[in-house]
């Protein structure tokens, strides 16, 4: 019998991937973090919505049942940390049914902002709750007691989901004063005393402004950010150069079609503020702007100079990450499942990662076959990124097995995966030989952008780490990881509920 025979016999398994390929699966509190930081709620490769949000449902029930304390950290850190809403707010909806303590407690870590209450009233109706009774008014309620008239005409939404009227109707708060009670009336669509709303009131006469004089004068008075202004008017090339300049840097990144369209780059000046407001490195940790986004902008945005700005952008996001070390090999899934936005990120978090090695890393492309990705340390990411494609089928296991051919000792292998393997060999199989032939203390972390949730390797691997999600976060962690952190796992169940922060944060 061969070696690997013999080493991979005991670890056979009835378990199968999406492509019915045989994998393994994680503790239910490995697969809750993947299904937090993904987020994916939408189709996906293998799977369409409908499967995904049963899956989703399934698996916080179940970690509501088993381990509850785990689920309310975890919620927070996904919120909080990995910058995701929708799972997070889903699991506090159904965390909220089995222990309203822990619910309660860690509800206004979750429900951040006013479209975070109106998506978990939705979900909460929507899950056959109705209102969810006097644990959840009381949460709610003192929610409601911090709205401020900047949220009011944000998140005003009458006739969209649950507003912030009707959440008002549904919890029905008292006010604490006179300014509060206008302000609820307002959201209520009642009369209401604006003269106490002086910022409300100017956004009511924007909208019934009949010049641009008259528009931007209310601006100016009321001094109105653009999310209230754009969502009364349709501004004028005028009326977006005024607001410009108060806007914060995501978006300025969001709206960057916009004020291409509108003709606001027409002028150099309003070009080198934005230029300088996307290249400023503090304004950009400050802004926690996932990685992927500036890929999506890179893709959607033709104008020249915004596109070098994007390219410098996404470096600078990158820069302030500690160092994983040289002796790194990087291995990209470009098989045809990980096509759109998983290989939009996937590369991002690559050519970051080689990077942080100062090029002295492997930086391999994988499908069936592999391919050295010949990366270049002065080119940008996002120019570099655009150039990967995806086609043909998973083998996981093939770039491990080129290192063993060509005898390549590295202390760190990153995999960047979907892990749908549907032909050759084995990821895992092949790591425990090259463990066995070329390095024993090799590291393994497998990058995992997907919501699936089987794996490809056992839960009792010491060396190998599971990492989920999206933002610059997965790459602290490997660089801390590679110092000797604990799994992610440890990290989430460290954090002090009370405080909402992390014994050792990311």
């Amino acid at each position: 019998m061969s070696f690997a025979k013999k080493l991979f016999k005991s670890l056979k398994s009835n378990i199968f991937n999406m492509d019915n390929y045989p994998a393994y699966t994680r503790s239910v509190e490995e697969q809750y973090l993947q299904t937090l930081l993904t987020n994916t709620m939408q189709n996906t490769f293998y799977a369409d919505q409908k499967v995904l949000l049963r899956d989703a449902s399934e698996l916080h029930h179940e970690m509501a049942a088993s381990n509850p304390q785990f689920m309310a950290k975890a919620l927070v850190f996904a919120r909080n940390e990995g910058f995701m809403r929708l799972q997070p707010l889903f699991g506090l909806a159904v965390l909220s049914a089995y222990r309203p303590d822990l619910f309660a407690k860690v509800f206004m870590q979750v429900v951040r902002i006013p479209s975070d209450l109106s998506d978990f009233l939705t979900i909460l109706k929507g899950l056959g709750r109705g209102e969810g009774g006097r644990a959840i008014k009381r949460q709610v309620n003192q929610f409601l007691a911090g709205v401020s008239e900047y949220w009011a005409m944000k998140y005003n939404g009458r006739g969209r989901s649950y507003s912030l009227g009707d959440a008002i109707a549904t919890a029905h708060p008292k006010p604490m004063d006179l300014r509060q009670q206008a302000l609820f009336r307002y959201l209520r669509g009642q009369e209401a005393n604006l003269a106490l709303l002086p910022q409300v009131e100017a956004l009511e006469y924007l909208k019934k402004a009949e010049t641009e004089e008259e528009q931007l004068a209310w601006i100016e008075k009321g001094k109105l950010s653009y999310e209230t202004v754009t969502g009364a008017i349709k501004p004028s090339k005028a009326v977006w150069c005024a607001l410009l300049y108060q806007m914060p840097t995501f978006a300025i990144l969001r709206h960057l079609n916009t004020l291409v369209r509108s003709g606001v780059l027409e002028d150099k000046q309003h070009l080198d503020y934005i230029n300088s407001r996307l290249t400023d490195q503090k304004a950009l940790r400050k802004a926690k702007i996932l990685p992927f986004r500036f890929a999506t902008a890179f893709q959607q945005v033709e104008h020249p100079v915004l596109r070098d700005t994007l390219r410098e952008s996404v470096d600078l996001t990158f820069d302030n990450l500690p160092e994983i070390g040289e002796m790194t090999a990087i291995f990209l899934d470009i098989s045809g499942s990980m096509q759109g936005k998983y290989l939009e990120i996937g590369s991002v978090f690559a050519l970051a990662l080689y990077k942080k090695t100062q090029g002295n890393s492997l930086f391999w492309l994988f499908d069936t076959e592999v391919t050295d990705a010949k990366p270049s340390r002065r080119d940008s990411i996002l120019g570099q990124a655009e150039r990967i494609r995806a086609y043909g089928g998973t083998d996981t296991g093939a770039p491990i097995r080129k290192l063993i051919e060509q005898q390549t000792k590295v202390d760190q292998i990153i995999i960047i995966t979907d892990e749908q393997q549907n032909s050759g060999s084995a990821f895992y199989e092949q790591l425990m030989i090259y463990r066995s032939q070329i390095n024993r203390d090799a590291k393994a972390f497998i990058i995992d952008i997907a919501p699936y949730r089987h794996a490809m390797t056992p839960v009792h691997d010491e060396l190998t780490h599971y990492i989920y999600g999206w933002s610059d976060t997965v790459l602290t962690y490997i660089a801390q990881a590679v110092r000797g952190y604990g799994a992610l796992k440890e990290r989430v169940d460290s954090l002090d509920l009370d405080q909402g922060e992390a014994g050792t944060k990311l």
